[in-house]
């Protein structure tokens, strides 16, 4: 995949830079594996906006991916890659020696006609899904569980993945992208390769139209507002918001530690890289 750029026959198409997708497939997902996605529009079960500037956007129908990977023991053939409204990676197609159809998360440089398995003791083959215990060091891998059996958790977005750098009894030291080093139990099940679509972080949307075909709201900025509606609003003339950035509900934004689950610190064996 690559990236693609438009002539300036408007404004718009001057600044937008989108992923090519030639090569994907073009009909509609495969329905047994669909169902309905109403949007929330930020609104939790209460009715109450708790994620501001939602809603809007196309109608997208939500495809169910196997994050288990439970079906062991079986080849797989990748029947096609596919784009998922979703997420931000590519998804693929696999059909099972008995029949039975799955989606899974497309690693990078899988094809159609390629074949994939689940399991103990298989080989390490980008697009296999095996045990932490069995993955060399070193090896780029997606996908990951955070417990046995609890399905895929950890690097799943487009261009991502995690490396084990090394053993520690029954863990295994995965670092993340992040730079933090944790250790999850061996048994726990991870997808060899790195997620397609690493060109998602240099899309550029291009115009505001764009933005609300995905679902995204304008947002309007806290000290354009009136004291009522923001802790950043009032002032007389253009003013800086007076004190430290908070969020409408008066959380601090920029540096707070927001993290409060003790119960797993000790699995944390490097914090993640403070950012520069």
């Amino acid at each position: 995949m690559s990236l693609k750029s438009f002539k300036p026959y408007t404004k718009s198409t001057r600044g937008t830079i989108l992923v090519d997708k030639t090569g994907l497939w073009k009909g509609k997902p495969y329905k047994p594996l669909t169902s309905v996605n109403n949007s929330s529009k930020g609104r939790n079960n209460a009715g109450r906006i708790t994620s501001r500037n939602h809603g809007g956007g196309h109608k997208q129908k939500y495809r169910h991916i196997d994050f288990y990977r439970k079906k062991f023991n079986m080849k797989a053939e990748v029947e096609r890659v596919e784009y998922d409204p979703n997420r931000s990676c590519y998804i693929m197609l696999v059909k099972f020696e008995d029949g039975q159809k799955f989606y899974y998360l497309a690693p990078q440089n899988i094809k159609t006609g390629d074949k994939i398995e689940n399991g103990p003791n298989i080989e390490i083959k980008n697009g296999n899904c095996l045990p932490l215990q069995d993955i060399p060091v070193g090896i780029n891998i997606h996908n990951v569980e955070l417990q046995p059996g609890a399905g895929g958790k950890i690097a799943r977005s487009a261009g991502t993945s995690v490396t084990i750098s090394g053993i520690d009894g029954n863990y295994s030291l995965i670092k993340m992208a992040s730079g933090e080093v944790r250790k999850i139990d061996s048994r726990s099940l991870a997808t060899i390769g790195v997620l397609s679509n690493p060109d998602q972080k240099n899309i550029k949307i291009g115009k505001a139209g764009r933005s609300r075909w995905l679902g995204r709201r304008p947002h309007t900025r806290g000290v354009v507002k009136n004291p009522v509606d923001h802790p950043h609003g009032g002032g007389e003339g253009k003013s800086a918001g007076g004190r430290h950035p908070v969020s409408p509900t008066g959380q601090s934004a920029k540096g707070l530690k927001t993290r409060d689950n003790k119960r797993t610190d000790k699995f944390i064996v490097r914090r993640r890289k403070k950012r520069g």
